[in-house]
């Protein structure tokens, strides 16, 4: 049961960033004058709606997105204005398709109120408000977790001792094969709860400078723990042993070995490390964004048996699982799941931000790019003095729209169908 509730609470909230990041769009294109005939959440058919003024709001069966509908998207075409014969070509024909379905909305006490008519910096704002309104959806709820409850930091007290040293690379069954070595740690005396107060005669107050002066470090060190209230002085003799490098996982090293593992403890966040954190998961999430054509090989091996990813791209489906197994995961406090799926959610905002600020169409950032390059050849035609360009028809990109349109449809179908045979599990 929990695990149904944990899907169904994650499902709504998917509908709810989408609802929200939609809500970007319509309220600045309702306050600069253009006309919004729909607001719906999802794709084909509509299941509920209600129109309140000249808009209809609804929601349609296929939760995959949303979107706004906008008089006048698409300028009129210059062929006619001029008298010239349109050519009839496939790609010429598509265009036109598209421009005259645009023209169709448009009635003649609205021709004032069409989109493309709005300042190229009106609309930029139209088109980024709704990436926007997901990055700060993000943001509050990365912000709120942060700075309220906390993030999971290793600490300077030991957490679990290692009983023999094996390199990184060998198979972990739990036990130490006959004549594997006892680790430094071990022999010396460390036990779980000791808090290391120095190591070779000075102070450390995080694990990551700790860890590196461990890995600095050889032979036989004096390091000064805290147990029970009293502080005793320990001498393990440090070994070189093969660890992954802390820069690139990847990568393995020769590094000094003492064999501890520490323990974590919630460390609340100050506003410069909330900024930096966030800055941080953007850089990390448009690296992700930016590598998901090299995924379709893995999702494809996952979908007939092959192993699943962790980072493998997850849909609606997918997420809305994971959902469903943070809330039902017993190990953890109540608290830590509401929080774990409130982190998965601010995730997935974060994905929308810079996915739809790809400058493609038909994502937002299509839209933005069109209105800035007529922005910019109207600057240099003033600047030349030249005639006025006039507005930049993103009609002529309709068929590249369609391309694109194709390719992430099948990439979502794709990732849908390895959701769903090969799903990605957190625990």
């Amino acid at each position: 049961m929990l695990v149904v509730l944990g899907i169904l609470i994650f499902f709504v909230g998917l509908l709810l960033s989408i609802a929200w990041h939609e809500l970007g769009h319509l309220m600045w294109a309702k306050l600069f004058g253009v006309k919004v005939t729909q607001y719906m959440v999802g794709f084909g058919r509509t299941i509920w709606s209600r129109k309140k003024g000249e808009t209809e709001y609804g929601l349609k069966l296929i939760p995959l997105g949303g979107y706004i509908r906008m008089i006048g998207m698409f300028p009129p075409k210059k062929d006619e204005e001029y008298g010239r014969t349109a050519s009839s070509s496939p790609w010429r024909t598509m265009i036109e398709d598209a421009r005259q379905a645009v023209a169709e909305e448009v009635r003649p006490e609205d021709a004032h109120r069409q989109f493309y008519q709005r300042k190229p910096w009106k609309r930029v704002i139209v088109m980024f408000g709704g990436p926007f309104m997901n990055l700060i959806l993000a943001v509050v709820i990365f912000s709120g977790i942060l700075m309220g409850y906390g993030t999971p930091e290793p600490t300077t007290t030991v957490g679990k001792v290692s009983e023999c040293v094996l390199p990184a690379t060998a198979q972990n069954t739990g036990q130490c094969p006959a004549g594997a070595p006892p680790t430094p740690a071990a022999a010396a005396g460390f036990q779980a709860g000791d808090r290391i107060v120095e190591f070779n005669g000075r102070p450390y107050a995080s694990w990551d400078q700790l860890q590196l002066a461990i890995r600095q470090s050889s032979g036989t060190v004096p390091v000064v723990v805290e147990r029970g209230g009293q502080r005793l002085t320990l001498h393990p003799s440090l070994v070189q042993n093969e660890m992954p490098n802390l820069k690139d996982t990847d990568q393995m090293v020769r590094v000094g070995f003492l064999g501890l593992a520490p323990t974590s403890a919630l460390v609340k966040q100050d506003i410069p490390g909330v900024v930096n954190t966030m800055g941080e998961m953007i850089g990390m999430t448009v690296q992700k964004v930016i590598e998901l054509p090299q995924r379709v090989p893995d999702l494809v091996s996952a979908i007939f048996g092959g192993e699943r990813q962790d980072d493998s791209p997850v849909g609606v489906v997918g997420a809305s699982r994971l959902g469903g197994e943070v809330l039902s995961y017993d190990q953890f406090s109540v608290g830590a799941r509401i929080v774990m799926m409130f982190n998965l959610l601010a995730g997935v905002n974060l994905s929308l931000f810079v996915l739809n600020m790809l400058p493609i169409l038909p994502l937002d950032g299509g839209h933005i790019a069109g209105a800035l390059w007529e922005s910019v050849r109207r600057k240099f035609a003033r600047l030349f003095r030249r005639p006025d360009p006039g507005p930049f028809d993103t009609a002529r990109l309709m068929p590249l729209a369609y391309g694109v349109s194709l390719v992430f449809i099948a990439y979502s179908l794709l990732v849908l169908v390895a959701d769903i045979v090969n799903p990605v599990t957190i625990f």
